[in-house]
Protein backbone atom coordinates (compact mmCIF):
# COMPACT_ATOMS: atom_id res chain seq x y z
CA UNK A 1 0.00 0.00 0.00
CA UNK A 2 1.55 3.31 -1.07
CA UNK A 3 -0.30 5.44 1.49
CA UNK A 4 -2.31 5.08 4.68
CA UNK A 5 -4.86 7.57 5.94
CA UNK A 6 -6.68 8.57 9.10
CA UNK A 7 -8.87 11.35 10.46
CA UNK A 8 -8.34 13.02 13.81
CA UNK A 9 -11.33 14.33 15.74
CA UNK A 10 -10.19 17.28 17.87
CA UNK A 11 -12.57 18.38 20.65
CA UNK A 12 -11.33 21.50 22.42
CA UNK A 13 -11.37 21.26 26.20
CA UNK A 14 -9.99 24.75 26.75
CA UNK A 15 -10.21 27.91 24.66
CA UNK A 16 -8.07 27.80 21.52
CA UNK A 17 -6.32 30.71 19.85
CA UNK A 18 -4.70 29.86 16.52
CA UNK A 19 -4.01 33.38 15.36
CA UNK A 20 -3.19 35.16 12.15
CA UNK A 21 -1.10 37.93 13.68
CA UNK A 22 -2.04 41.46 14.63
CA UNK A 23 -4.78 43.17 12.63
CA UNK A 24 -6.02 46.75 12.30
CA UNK A 25 -9.70 45.99 12.95
CA UNK A 26 -11.67 45.97 16.20
CA UNK A 27 -10.18 42.58 17.14
CA UNK A 28 -6.42 42.95 17.50
CA UNK A 29 -5.67 39.21 17.44
CA UNK A 30 -8.27 37.30 15.37
CA UNK A 31 -8.34 33.55 14.86
CA UNK A 32 -7.53 31.75 11.62
CA UNK A 33 -10.40 31.48 9.15
CA UNK A 34 -10.96 30.09 5.68
CA UNK A 35 -10.75 32.88 3.12
CA UNK A 36 -13.74 31.78 1.02
CA UNK A 37 -16.22 30.80 3.78
CA UNK A 38 -15.07 32.76 6.84
CA UNK A 39 -15.41 29.61 8.96
CA UNK A 40 -12.86 29.19 11.76
CA UNK A 41 -10.08 26.68 11.15
CA UNK A 42 -6.52 25.83 12.19
CA UNK A 43 -4.06 25.80 9.32
CA UNK A 44 -2.38 22.50 8.52
CA UNK A 45 1.06 23.97 9.16
CA UNK A 46 0.03 24.79 12.74
CA UNK A 47 -1.40 21.31 13.31
CA UNK A 48 1.70 19.65 11.87
CA UNK A 49 3.95 21.86 13.99
CA UNK A 50 2.04 20.90 17.14
CA UNK A 51 2.29 17.21 16.22
CA UNK A 52 6.04 17.51 15.68
CA UNK A 53 6.53 19.38 18.95
CA UNK A 54 4.65 16.65 20.80
CA UNK A 55 6.64 13.94 19.01
CA UNK A 56 9.91 15.56 20.00
CA UNK A 57 8.75 15.66 23.62
CA UNK A 58 7.66 12.02 23.65
CA UNK A 59 10.42 10.48 21.52
CA UNK A 60 13.92 10.41 22.97
CA UNK A 61 15.39 9.02 19.76
CA UNK A 62 14.99 11.69 17.10
CA UNK A 63 15.26 9.32 14.16
CA UNK A 64 11.57 8.59 13.61
CA UNK A 65 10.62 12.23 14.13
CA UNK A 66 12.84 13.16 11.19
CA UNK A 67 11.45 10.30 9.09
CA UNK A 68 7.86 11.35 9.74
CA UNK A 69 8.15 15.14 9.60
CA UNK A 70 11.36 15.72 7.65
CA UNK A 71 14.72 17.12 8.76
CA UNK A 72 15.29 20.54 10.30
CA UNK A 73 15.93 23.69 8.29
CA UNK A 74 19.69 23.11 8.08
CA UNK A 75 19.18 19.73 6.43
CA UNK A 76 15.91 20.44 4.64
CA UNK A 77 17.26 19.37 1.25
CA UNK A 78 18.09 15.83 2.43
CA UNK A 79 14.56 14.45 2.02
CA UNK A 80 10.91 15.35 2.56
CA UNK A 81 8.75 14.20 5.41
CA UNK A 82 6.39 11.26 4.97
CA UNK A 83 3.27 12.72 6.63
CA UNK A 84 0.78 15.13 5.06
CA UNK A 85 -1.52 17.02 7.44
CA UNK A 86 -4.61 18.92 6.29
CA UNK A 87 -6.16 21.99 7.86
CA UNK A 88 -8.23 21.33 10.96
CA UNK A 89 -11.73 22.11 9.71
CA UNK A 90 -14.73 23.10 11.79
CA UNK A 91 -17.47 20.52 12.31
CA UNK A 92 -19.38 21.68 15.40
CA UNK A 93 -19.45 25.12 17.02
CA UNK A 94 -20.87 25.50 20.56
CA UNK A 95 -23.30 28.42 20.64
CA UNK A 96 -24.99 29.83 23.73
CA UNK A 97 -28.74 29.48 23.91
CA UNK A 98 -30.82 32.10 25.66
CA UNK A 99 -33.54 29.55 26.37
CA UNK A 100 -31.50 26.62 27.65
CA UNK A 101 -28.13 24.86 27.58
CA UNK A 102 -25.67 25.62 24.78
CA UNK A 103 -26.16 23.86 21.46
CA UNK A 104 -23.67 22.21 19.14
CA UNK A 105 -24.41 23.96 15.86
CA UNK A 106 -23.49 23.03 12.30
CA UNK A 107 -24.93 23.50 8.81
CA UNK A 108 -25.53 21.44 5.63
CA UNK A 109 -22.46 22.83 3.81
CA UNK A 110 -20.12 21.78 6.62
CA UNK A 111 -21.67 18.32 6.87
CA UNK A 112 -21.49 17.76 3.12
CA UNK A 113 -17.83 18.79 3.07
CA UNK A 114 -17.11 16.48 5.97
CA UNK A 115 -18.66 13.61 4.02
CA UNK A 116 -16.40 14.46 1.05
CA UNK A 117 -13.31 14.51 3.28
CA UNK A 118 -14.37 11.21 4.82
CA UNK A 119 -14.65 9.55 1.40
CA UNK A 120 -11.44 11.10 0.08
CA UNK A 121 -9.48 9.64 2.99
CA UNK A 122 -10.95 6.20 2.25
CA UNK A 123 -12.60 5.80 5.63
CA UNK A 124 -15.18 3.10 6.27
CA UNK A 125 -18.82 3.80 5.50
CA UNK A 126 -20.94 5.21 8.27
CA UNK A 127 -21.75 8.82 7.57
CA UNK A 128 -24.16 8.33 4.69
CA UNK A 129 -26.79 10.71 6.06
CA UNK A 130 -28.77 13.19 4.01
CA UNK A 131 -29.41 16.71 5.29
CA UNK A 132 -32.40 18.48 3.73
CA UNK A 133 -32.46 22.16 2.90
CA UNK A 134 -33.27 24.35 5.89
CA UNK A 135 -35.23 27.64 5.89
CA UNK A 136 -33.50 30.53 7.63
CA UNK A 137 -35.95 30.61 10.54
CA UNK A 138 -35.86 26.84 11.20
CA UNK A 139 -33.43 24.65 13.14
CA UNK A 140 -33.32 20.88 12.81
CA UNK A 141 -33.07 18.89 16.05
CA UNK A 142 -33.33 15.20 16.90
CA UNK A 143 -36.43 15.45 19.12
CA UNK A 144 -38.85 18.12 20.38
CA UNK A 145 -37.22 20.55 22.81
CA UNK A 146 -38.77 21.70 26.10
CA UNK A 147 -37.91 25.29 25.21
CA UNK A 148 -39.86 26.83 22.36
CA UNK A 149 -38.90 28.80 20.43
CA UNK A 150 -35.13 28.25 20.41
CA UNK A 151 -32.81 31.25 20.72
CA UNK A 152 -29.19 30.98 19.56
CA UNK A 153 -27.41 34.22 20.35
CA UNK A 154 -29.87 36.89 19.11
CA UNK A 155 -31.60 34.63 16.58
CA UNK A 156 -35.02 33.08 17.10
CA UNK A 157 -35.69 29.65 15.56
CA UNK A 158 -38.65 27.37 15.22
CA UNK A 159 -37.31 23.88 15.90
CA UNK A 160 -38.18 20.97 13.65
CA UNK A 161 -37.43 17.39 14.74
CA UNK A 162 -35.91 15.40 11.89
CA UNK A 163 -34.83 11.74 11.71
CA UNK A 164 -31.60 12.57 9.87
CA UNK A 165 -30.28 14.54 12.85
CA UNK A 166 -29.88 11.31 14.83
CA UNK A 167 -27.88 9.81 11.96
CA UNK A 168 -25.68 12.88 11.84
CA UNK A 169 -25.09 12.72 15.60
CA UNK A 170 -24.14 9.03 15.47
CA UNK A 171 -21.69 9.73 12.65
CA UNK A 172 -20.08 12.71 14.39
CA UNK A 173 -19.79 10.67 17.60
CA UNK A 174 -17.11 8.59 15.87
CA UNK A 175 -14.80 11.60 16.24
CA UNK A 176 -15.52 12.16 19.94
CA UNK A 177 -14.18 10.20 22.90
CA UNK A 178 -16.48 9.58 25.89
CA UNK A 179 -19.98 8.14 26.21
CA UNK A 180 -21.23 11.13 28.22
CA UNK A 181 -20.25 13.54 25.47
CA UNK A 182 -21.81 11.34 22.79
CA UNK A 183 -25.08 11.31 24.73
CA UNK A 184 -24.99 15.09 25.09
CA UNK A 185 -24.32 15.42 21.36
CA UNK A 186 -27.54 13.62 20.48
CA UNK A 187 -29.48 16.02 22.72
CA UNK A 188 -27.73 19.26 21.73
CA UNK A 189 -26.98 18.89 18.03
CA UNK A 190 -28.70 21.63 16.03
CA UNK A 191 -28.50 22.18 12.27
CA UNK A 192 -29.19 25.65 10.89
CA UNK A 193 -29.04 27.13 7.39
CA UNK A 194 -25.70 27.87 5.73
CA UNK A 195 -26.40 31.60 5.74
CA UNK A 196 -27.15 31.81 9.46
CA UNK A 197 -24.22 29.57 10.35
CA UNK A 198 -21.90 31.87 8.39
CA UNK A 199 -23.08 34.80 10.54
CA UNK A 200 -22.91 32.87 13.83
CA UNK A 201 -19.44 31.49 13.15
CA UNK A 202 -18.22 35.02 12.34
CA UNK A 203 -19.74 36.93 15.25
CA UNK A 204 -20.46 34.40 18.05
CA UNK A 205 -16.86 33.43 18.85
CA UNK A 206 -15.50 34.74 22.18
CA UNK A 207 -13.45 37.96 22.17
CA UNK A 208 -11.51 38.65 25.37
CA UNK A 209 -9.83 41.84 26.53
CA UNK A 210 -6.23 41.59 27.75
CA UNK A 211 -4.12 44.13 29.58
CA UNK A 212 -0.56 44.44 30.86
CA UNK A 213 -0.05 45.79 34.41
CA UNK A 214 2.94 47.87 35.46
CA UNK A 215 4.48 46.02 38.42
CA UNK A 216 5.38 49.21 40.27
CA UNK A 217 2.33 51.41 39.74
CA UNK A 218 -0.15 48.52 39.50
CA UNK A 219 -2.03 50.23 36.70
CA UNK A 220 -2.39 49.34 33.03
CA UNK A 221 0.67 50.17 30.94
CA UNK A 222 0.16 52.80 28.29
CA UNK A 223 -1.32 51.25 25.15
CA UNK A 224 -1.39 47.76 26.68
CA UNK A 225 -5.02 46.88 26.00
CA UNK A 226 -5.81 44.42 23.25
CA UNK A 227 -8.65 42.13 22.20
CA UNK A 228 -8.08 38.48 21.37
CA UNK A 229 -10.50 36.11 19.63
CA UNK A 230 -10.68 32.42 20.50
CA UNK A 231 -12.56 29.26 19.69
CA UNK A 232 -14.56 28.21 22.77
CA UNK A 233 -14.24 24.92 24.64
CA UNK A 234 -16.33 22.08 23.14
CA UNK A 235 -15.58 23.11 19.55
CA UNK A 236 -15.15 20.06 17.33
CA UNK A 237 -12.53 20.19 14.58
CA UNK A 238 -11.16 17.43 12.39
CA UNK A 239 -8.10 17.01 10.22
CA UNK A 240 -6.85 14.38 7.79
CA UNK A 241 -3.53 12.53 7.90
CA UNK A 242 -1.98 10.92 4.83
CA UNK A 243 1.19 8.87 5.37
CA UNK A 244 3.62 7.73 2.69
CA UNK A 245 6.57 5.37 3.02
CA UNK A 246 9.70 6.92 4.49
CA UNK A 247 11.74 9.04 2.10
CA UNK A 248 14.87 8.81 4.22
CA UNK A 249 17.76 7.03 2.54
CA UNK A 250 17.90 3.29 3.34
CA UNK A 251 14.81 3.41 5.53
CA UNK A 252 12.39 0.49 5.13
CA UNK A 253 9.44 2.00 6.97
CA UNK A 254 6.11 1.65 5.22
CA UNK A 255 3.24 4.13 5.20
CA UNK A 256 1.60 2.14 7.97
CA UNK A 257 4.75 2.38 10.11
CA UNK A 258 4.81 6.15 9.60
CA UNK A 259 1.15 6.59 10.58
CA UNK A 260 1.53 4.28 13.58
CA UNK A 261 4.19 6.59 15.01
CA UNK A 262 1.52 9.32 15.22
CA UNK A 263 -1.54 7.31 16.18
CA UNK A 264 0.13 4.83 18.55
CA UNK A 265 3.28 6.46 19.86
CA UNK A 266 1.66 9.86 20.41
CA UNK A 267 -1.98 9.25 21.26
CA UNK A 268 -2.53 5.71 22.54
CA UNK A 269 -1.61 6.48 26.16
CA UNK A 270 -2.53 10.18 26.33
CA UNK A 271 -4.89 11.31 23.55
CA UNK A 272 -4.36 15.06 23.88
CA UNK A 273 -2.76 17.73 21.70
CA UNK A 274 -2.12 21.39 22.52
CA UNK A 275 -2.70 23.72 19.57
CA UNK A 276 -2.24 27.42 18.97
CA UNK A 277 -0.85 30.13 21.23
CA UNK A 278 -1.01 30.93 24.95
CA UNK A 279 0.19 27.47 25.96
CA UNK A 280 1.46 28.72 29.32
CA UNK A 281 -2.03 29.78 30.39
CA UNK A 282 -3.53 26.42 29.47
CA UNK A 283 -5.13 27.27 26.15
CA UNK A 284 -5.41 25.01 23.13
CA UNK A 285 -5.93 21.60 24.74
CA UNK A 286 -7.78 19.22 22.41
CA UNK A 287 -8.92 15.68 23.11
CA UNK A 288 -8.03 13.46 20.17
CA UNK A 289 -10.08 10.62 18.71
CA UNK A 290 -8.51 8.62 15.90
CA UNK A 291 -10.52 7.24 13.00
CA UNK A 292 -8.32 5.06 10.79
CA UNK A 293 -9.13 4.03 7.24
CA UNK A 294 -11.17 0.81 7.01
CA UNK A 295 -11.98 0.77 10.72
Amino acid sequence: MTQTTAMLGMLTETSLHAGTGQMLGVIDLPIQRESHTGWPCVYGSAVKGALRALAEQRQQEEKWVVEVFGPDMQHGSDHAGALAVTDARLLLLPVRSLTGHFKWVTCPAILQRWQSDWRRLGLAEGNDFTVPSIPKDKALVSKPLPEAPLFLEEFRFTTQPHAEVDKVARSIAKLIEGDDIKKALCEQLTIVSNELFAHISRYATPVNAHIAIDNETKIVKQGMLWYEETLPPDTLLYCGLVAQKSRQNKSQKTAKNILDHILTDLFSAHPYLQLGGNETVGMGWCRIKVKKANT
